[in-house]
């Protein structure tokens, strides 16, 4: 029985009850506490509990014939009567028969049934403020309220944790039931177990070809020695000249084939020569003979090791004049890599890339290296692999460069990239030739997705489409779970972090350029702007030219467009120019990196500073009559100028500060006055000046303020 059941059968508030009950010592904290058979023998040892309590089953009879003005006390107070009463009331006398004609006993039925159950509400995966407030029945704005009463600040779309959910409910009259939201059952998993649980027989595996990537620093010569491998130009066509882009390549050496990825070497592009080194079986650093071991270099021997491949050394322009293989060697060593002709087991290659000397050898290095490997796939089966790289092109819409790393994919095969699926529609090589079909370890371009897929992620192909497009709801779905913001503990420090926050400076960017890597670059680079007065909110990173919408959502934003590599749609820039919104499209990474550090700094407003220029001390007053008191001054440092401001100050205590509107040189005004010169200073309005004051001389500066 509960607390407010039993105030009716009393006849008093549930109040009081409560109050009496805590007095006993009785467990119970509200009017839907429930009441145990020893908390009603203690009322009734008090002389508190009635007859009827004793006898549950004639609690309805009592109920019903209560006259109204008795129950008008419980209708005054509608926050201590439950929302269900009404309905137990109505419940009651139907359920007493069925009951006791089960049990055949009329006294002991009205116990065993559930009569007076709360409402059961069910939710399921994170409960939002909103969708609670809903299901309760309520506003969200006072749902907002009683949470901050519970020491809880959250927004109308903020997810509250499951515990204040349901204390929440209990207050509402109300039991939650929460379910944790399952992880996507992938329904497409079960019809070919072979792609992801079952492993490839032995019997079924096939000699592959080797994925080997180019790492190191920029301008090392990772690019042009890759050109002189495949005899073609692509550094003549990089954007200042270094690669912003991961290529992959397949070329043939003595009828076996071998397929390359070239990643970036500038700093900015960390995270795209980390996705590199996880695709990869070799990792060749290449390391310029006059320059030697440098940042981004052993930022890549870092990749490699952690990537846990079969690392070998590539000492590029050996035909430079100030060259030095041997320094370069060292150098290594040092950092726990030593080559074969050291003692070592790293193999190294002494290349040039302009030459073309050594190029064989380090080919043959990496067919050695992988024959060790024993690198086979299981080519007759569904694909599987991951995405180099990703890019919306104009009249192919969304394409994705794939590494296929097990089975065949082939035109027409259904594909899932994380959120994005689709039917391939064409394949094209890196020799931009179309092809019907691609086997392991061999990229290949993908047209047909949904959407661009993200730079690294996985791919597979699917039974149907219908598979994949449920398999791709489902990730978008998840991805948005995740992106809920948890709930905030309302304090004072977290309100003026909130106050602070609000008043710090904000540069809100959009990012559009032409591929997915370079987004992922850009980002990452931005990110690592360090500043505690101005911070940087990347709206929308997107691939694809810019276009109106991206404008208006930049105007509605008060935001700036970066473009990179790519252009602007038809009519953008008159959309722009009206709107205000101001557009930068940039070439090369690091230039975009440093204009958005000067937009950053630009948002600052200047530091005002003081610079003390001179000191006088006035050794006589004069009195000229109506226009006040000229102060006959000794310069005792530095220089008086009439646009300084000036202090005056008598001991310790500052009686003036403003303007100078004479400064004179015996009977002449002057534009100048220095160390050890008698001067007349005549202060803006101010006159009480005495003997032995001392005056200071200062300009103020707008200096530019640092992030």
């Amino acid at each position: 029985m509960r607390v407010h059941e039993l105030a009716k059968q009393l006849d008093i508030p549930s109040k009081e009850l409560v109050a009496k009950l805590k007095a006993l010592g009785a467990d119970v904290k509200s009017h839907m506490s429930s009441v145990d058979e020893a908390a009603i023998a203690l009322l009734d040892a008090k002389g508190e509990a009635s007859a009827e309590t004793k006898q549950p089953e004639a609690a309805p009879a009592k109920e019903k014939a209560a006259p109204p003005e008795e129950q008008k006390p419980e209708e005054q107070k509608p926050e201590e009567q439950a929302p269900d009463e009404e309905e137990a009331e109505a419940e009651t006398p139907a359920e007493l028969p069925a009951a006791e004609e089960e049990s055949g006993e009329p006294g002991e039925a009205p116990s065993a049934a559930p009569a007076h159950d709360t409402p059961v509400l069910k939710m399921k995966g994170a409960i939002i403020v909103k969708q609670l407030a809903a299901k309760l029945g309520t506003r969200p704005n006072r749902l907002i309220a009683e949470l901050m009463r519970m020491n809880v600040l959250a927004s109308i779309n903020e997810r509250i944790d499951i515990e204040i959910a349901k204390k929440i409910a209990v207050r509402h009259g109300f039991t939650l039931e929460h379910e944790k939201k399952s992880e996507p059952q992938k329904p497409v998993m079960k019809p070919k177990p072979d792609e992801v649980e079952e492993a490839d027989n032995p019997e079924d595996l096939l000699p592959r070809p080797p994925v080997v990537t180019f790492l190191g620093h920029v301008d090392h010569g990772k690019t042009s020695l890759l050109d002189k491998i495949r005899n073609t130009g692509v550094a003549q066509g990089e954007s200042g000249g270094i690669t912003q882009h991961i290529g992959a390549y397949t070329i043939e050496v003595g009828g076996q084939k071998i397929t390359f990825l070239d990643t970036p070497g500038h700093a900015a592009f960390t995270a795209m020569r980390a996705r590199g080194a996880d695709l990869t079986d070799i990792a060749v650093i290449i390391i310029a003979a006059d320059d030697g071991i440098m940042p981004q270099t052993k930022e890549a021997i870092r990749h490699a090791k952690a990537a846990e491949v079969c690392m070998m050394v590539a000492i590029n322009k050996i035909d430079m004049p100030t060259a030095n293989v041997d320094r370069v060697k060292q150098q290594l060593q040092v950092d726990g890599l030593t080559t074969e002709d050291w003692g070592g087991e790293v193999i190294s290659a002494d290349v040039s890339a302009q030459t073309g000397e050594g190029i064989d050898h380090l080919l043959e290095m990496i067919l050695l290296q992988a024959d060790m490997l024993e690198l086979k796939a299981n080519p007759n089966r569904r694909a599987t692999g991951f995405v180099i790289e990703a890019q919306l092109e104009q009249g192919m819409g969304p394409t994705a460069n794939l590494l296929v790393t097990k089975g065949t994919l082939n035109v027409g095969d259904v594909v899932l990239c994380g959120q994005h699926s689709g039917r391939i529609r064409a394949l094209i090589n890196d020799h931009g030739t179309k092809i019907k079909s691609v086997g392991p370890a061999t990229p290949v371009k993908c047209l047909g997705l949904s959407g661009v897929p993200e730079a690294g992620a996985n791919f597979r192909v699917y039974v149907n489409e219908k598979a994949a497009r449920i398999a791709a709801a489902e990730e978008q779905a998840r991805i948005k779970d995740g992106q809920l913001v948890h709930t905030r503990k309302a304090s004072l420090d977290s309100l003026f972090e909130q106050i602070e926050a609000d008043q710090k400076l904000e540069l809100k960017v959009i990012i559009k350029a032409d591929t997915q890597g370079s987004i992922e670059a850009i980002t990452h680079s931005l990110r690592e702007i360090k500043s505690d007065k101005v911070s940087l909110n990347i709206l929308l990173g997107d691939t694809g030219n810019i276009t109106v919408n991206d404008v208006m959502l930049a105007s509605a934003s008060n935001a700036v467009i970066l473009g990179f590599h790519i252009g602007n749609e038809s009519g953008v820039p008159a959309v722009a120019k009206h709107e205000g919104v101001e557009i930068r499209l940039h070439q090369v990474i690091y230039e975009l990196i440093e204009q958005v550090e000067e937009a950053m700094t630009g948002l600052l407003a200047p530091k005002l500073e003081e610079r003390l220029r001179g000191e006088a001390e006035i050794r006589q007053v004069f009195n000229i009559g109506k226009k006040g008191n000229i102060a006959g001054c000794m310069v005792t440092g530095g220089i008086i100028r009439p646009a300084f401001r000036a202090r005056l100050k008598r001991g310790e205590d500052i009686l003036y500060e403003g303007k100078i509107t004479t400064l004179k040189h015996f009977q002449d005004e002057v534009a100048e006055v220095r160390e050890a010169q008698e001067c007349g200073v005549r202060l803006d309005n101010y006159t009480a000046i005495e003997e032995g004051d001392i005056i200071e001389f200062y300009e103020v500066e707008a200096v530019k303020q640092a992030l």
